[in-house]
């Protein structure tokens, strides 16, 4: 740390922090920061378009994957998996992350949701940084505390951005930390009033205040690590966001990867929840359809060509992100080795509103990639089994995670 004036101003891993000697590389390694990017597509991916048919890292390449030929052994495509027993539907969206169990999904308003893989990652590693996790994009709720309880996220890219990299004047950093001081005490007084009322309540009304003071718990975490980084200035990046319509659905998406990756980058956080908002028609050449509208395509042909333009901007997009964090150099090693990265969606055919064979990738985190592998797509292996593998890499010990049923020691 570097003190002054009472600033204190958090430093990077050096090359002059890292082990000399003796096994210095694996030291250096388990030093190293591990990060963690969840990204969520509500619409599906056109299955003929994205999975190969031949296993390996030799696969032949796909309208969808051939975008990703740079990265042959930085990634794995699964087909075969989901979360097994889910009914069809839109509404397993909140569900993707979570891997609750089937009974919990009782319909389209009624669904009874446990904790998610981001949330269980950053209180491992989210102490250590500004932000514990960022939830960004759409409104839809995919990030969830152990009470099942929904995390709030943010939406708006250049308050995203603002939040991040832009430091306030000394009155505004001034007035954010009296402003801290008084919700701390604020929820002191409250918990303590609580634990008042909750010896006249019955069983039932103290669950529920067993729930609430949780919530007030988790805040009182967030308000102690946001007190300590008040007064630290923020990174400085060259690189100002844009305001962008609805329309600009690929130019949108490529600016929340471009803010991931300066803010895993400058260690600003190391856990993102990135789910992306499909609906709209966006400006590509050739498109004429709404992603929505295209997506529910019945097998109509002139649909699936225009669902394949779109999808295949948006994978071109992601394969740009994953390139360009593969580009940075840490400490002898890309980024992209320290970050595992997953993109996945709640539905293979949205026009079926299906939740069988879920297009899913693994990249990154240092995995032993295998370009494709390919379980039963009728009888399919738990994409929670990939969440422990993940959680695993991610040093958390446990074996089990949401429905899942064993570890995927594919990877």
């Amino acid at each position: 740390m570097l003190r002054a004036a009472g600033v204190a101003i958090g430093l990077p891993l050096l090359d002059a922090m890292l082990p000399r000697g003796l096994r210095a590389e694996e030291k250096a390694e388990a030093m190293a920061p591990k990060r963690l990017v969840l990204v969520a597509r509500p619409l599906g991916l056109h299955g003929p378009n994205f999975f190969p048919e031949k296993p390996g890292l030799q696969h032949e390449d796909t309208m969808y994957l051939k975008h990703f030929n740079n990265l042959r052994g930085k990634y794995t495509v699964f087909s075969g998996i989901s979360h097994v027993g889910y009914p069809n539907g839109h509404h397993t969206a909140t569900c993707l992350y979570t891997g609750t169990p089937a009974d919990h999904i009782r319909g389209e308003q009624d669904v009874r949701n446990t904790v998610s893989l981001d949330h269980i990652v950053a209180e491992k590693v989210g102490r250590e940084t500004r932000y514990k996790s960022l939830i960004i994009g759409s409104g839809m709720r995919l990030s969830w505390n152990h009470k099942g309880v929904a995390n709030p996220g943010m939406g708006h890219q250049t308050t995203v951005f603002k939040q991040l990299f832009i430091d306030g004047t000394p009155d505004e950093v001034a007035r954010e930390t009296r402003r801290l001081e008084d919700g701390k005490s604020i929820l002191d007084s409250v918990r303590g009033q609580l634990k008042s009322l909750s010896g006249k309540l019955g069983a039932s009304d103290r669950d529920r205040i067993d729930l609430y003071t949780n919530s007030i718990r988790e805040a009182e975490q967030y308000l102690q690590q946001d007190q300590a980084w008040a007064t630290r200035p923020k990174p400085k990046v060259d690189y100002k966001p844009q305001e962008l319509t609805q329309e600009m659905m690929i130019a949108r998406q490529k600016q929340w990867y471009d803010i991931a990756r300066l803010s895993l980058q400058t260690d600003s956080s190391r856990v993102i929840m990135l789910v992306h908002d499909e609906g709209g028609k966006a400006k590509i050449p050739g498109l004429n359809l709404a992603h929505h509208d295209a997506s529910h395509h019945g097998k109509d042909p002139a649909k699936l060509e225009q669902l394949g333009i779109v999808e295949t901007a948006e994978m071109a997009a992601y394969a740009e992100f994953l390139e360009s964090l593969g580009g940075i150099n840490e400490n002898g090693k890309s980024l992209l080795d320290n970050t595992c990265a997953v993109i996945a969606s709640n539905l293979s055919n949205a026009s079926a509103h299906a939740t069988q064979n879920l297009p899913t990738m693994l990249a990154g985190g240092g995995f032993k990639h295998q370009g494709h592998i390919a379980f039963d797509q009728k009888n399919n292996k738990q994409l929670c089994n990939l969440y422990v593998r993940v959680l695993q890499q991610m040093n958390l010990e446990t074996d089990k995670f949401g429905i899942s049923n064993s570890v995927m020691s594919e990877v």
